[in-house]
């Protein structure tokens, strides 16, 4: 159940379209039925203001009448989602889970996937892309010839996220100097190209990342297991019993011997916490059963 907690003054929202609490719990309804994220009553602020361009846009003149839409409309609902949820990331962001993937997982795996076997690699929640590309330039660093050989093989890394927008920036793979200056400079001069002031990632990355959208709530297509997850900084969003539901799913998807990487404020469920061994800083090594 979505916590109920005190909706701010009527005076208190700055508004153009009539909203009353009860369109932002049947908002939020929604929101946390389709993605599981929480948005209780003292967030009503930031769903209008998420919400109100797409009422705008519809040319409709209250969020209740919106509601009514989005309750019909499919892709008009997956356009309000996208508003709502929150990217937030950066290149190199948690640096420690990369550098622990290149020292524990990586030495083997590039091995393996070099004498012909497969490595698979998830970013979930990838936001605008910055995460894989961050995990691909970790593991290469400044060997192309490395990563060519590697890119040829059965190797495959996979980026998804619920959004959409943030998904096609990421295929883009193009950013502003703000978003760039935690790229290690040595790296930058290998994997971007263009003006100081804006620069696309090298399309040898952007083609070798698989970008999705999905709904980590929702039906996952994959099959096989993967080698290393890295679900960071989404979990902070959902209750506990989700968080449960996620967390197992995720070990499910991994082989024995992988790893899961979650955000720093996050931790494992009781009930999940047997399956991993705690090998660092929110970095979990899957155990055998």
């Amino acid at each position: 159940m979505i916590p109920a907690i005190a909706l701010p003054s009527e005076s208190s929202l700055k508004r153009e379209f009539h909203f009353v609490p009860a369109d932002h719990q049947a908002i939020a309804r929604m929101v946390y039925d389709e993605l599981g994220i929480l948005l209780p009553d003292g967030k009503a602020q930031l769903v209008y203001g998420r919400v109100a361009p797409r009422v705008r846009a519809c040319g409709l003149d209250s969020v209740g009448a919106y509601i009514k839409l989005i309750e019909q409309d499919a892709d008009e609902r997956l356009r309000m989602f996208d508003a709502i949820t929150t990217n937030h990331t950066a290149f190199f962001r948690e640096a420690h889970h990369f550098e622990d993937f290149v020292e524990r997982l990586w030495p083997k795996l590039s091995q393996r996937v070099l004498g012909g076997g497969r490595v698979r690699l998830w970013s979930a929640a990838c936001s605008s892309g910055e995460e894989p590309y961050s995990w691909l330039m970790a593991s290469f660093g400044t060997d192309r010839g490395l990563a060519q050989r590697v890119l040829r093989a059965d190797f495959k890394l996979l980026a998804t996220d619920v959004s959409p927008s943030v998904l096609a920036t990421a295929r883009a793979g193009t950013y502003p100097a703000a978003t760039l200056r935690t790229v290690p400079p040595a790296l930058r001069s290998t994997w971007l190209s263009g003006p100081s002031e804006r620069q696309t990632v090298d399309p040898m990355l952007r083609d070798a990342i698989a970008f999705r959208p999905l709904n980590l709530l929702g039906n996952w297509p994959m099959r096989g297991r993967f080698d290393a997850i890295c679900c960071r900084n989404v979990m902070i969003y959902f209750d506990e019993p989700t968080k449960a539901r996620l967390q197992a799913r995720l070990a499910d998807h991994l082989e024995t011997g992988g790893m899961l990487y979650i955000g720093h404020s996050e931790r494992l469920a009781d009930e999940v916490a047997h399956r991993f061994e705690s090998v660092g800083r929110t970095a979990y090594l899957k155990v055998a059963a």
